[in-house]
């Protein structure tokens, strides 16, 4: 996709400084956030087997539950555990036919999942094994390594701990 350049770049990032110095507050003036945290993130999948031997099998992450989805006859609901007591949904809707992944507006560009430098290596040499392609660590970005799952959905391995980015602390 192409990308801003010249007078058109210099006026979106005024308008990124605008932004930040209005709503951004030091650490010690922000509110207490409304929320627990993330219960679940819920995504479509074309394939339950496909996805839960994609999330399991391959990248590791138990399978906690499997039911019918409560709002749609048929349609599978499941869980997997992404650690720190956060959950990663799917359902499935057969007879429906969606359309394949696109990055669009209201679409998810990725999920930035935290992981420890030793499990960053592992990944790494799993996709290089298996010749599944992925972008990273490059661009300056030696921390991220990103894929997509069998659905098109974006997967970042990010190897900094939560609440940091880029080596700096954001939440307490």
């Amino acid at each position: 996709m192409p990308q801003p350049q010249g007078e058109e770049l210099e006026k979106i990032r005024a308008r990124r400084d605008e932004l930040r110095d209005r709503y951004l507050r030091p650490a010690g003036e922000r509110p207490t956030t409304a929320v627990r945290g993330v219960h679940h993130i819920a995504l479509i999948c074309r394939d339950v087997e496909e996805t839960i031997r994609f999330y399991q099998e391959f990248l590791g992450f138990p399978l906690v539950e499997l039911v019918e989805n409560r709002d749609y006859s048929g349609s599978s609901h499941f869980f997997f555990d992404i650690g720190n007591r956060n959950l990663l949904g799917f359902f499935d809707f057969p007879g429906h036919g969606h359309p394949d992944f696109s990055e669009t507006i209201g679409a998810v560009q990725h999920l930035a999942l935290s992981t420890s430098p030793e499990n960053f290596v592992r990944i790494k040499e799993i996709l290089d094994a298996e010749g599944i392609e992925y972008l990273g660590p490059d661009r300056g970005v030696e921390d991220s390594l990103y894929i997509r799952d069998p659905n098109g959905i974006g997967l970042e391995f990010y190897r900094e701990e939560l609440g940091t980015f880029n080596g700096q602390k954001i939440l307490g």
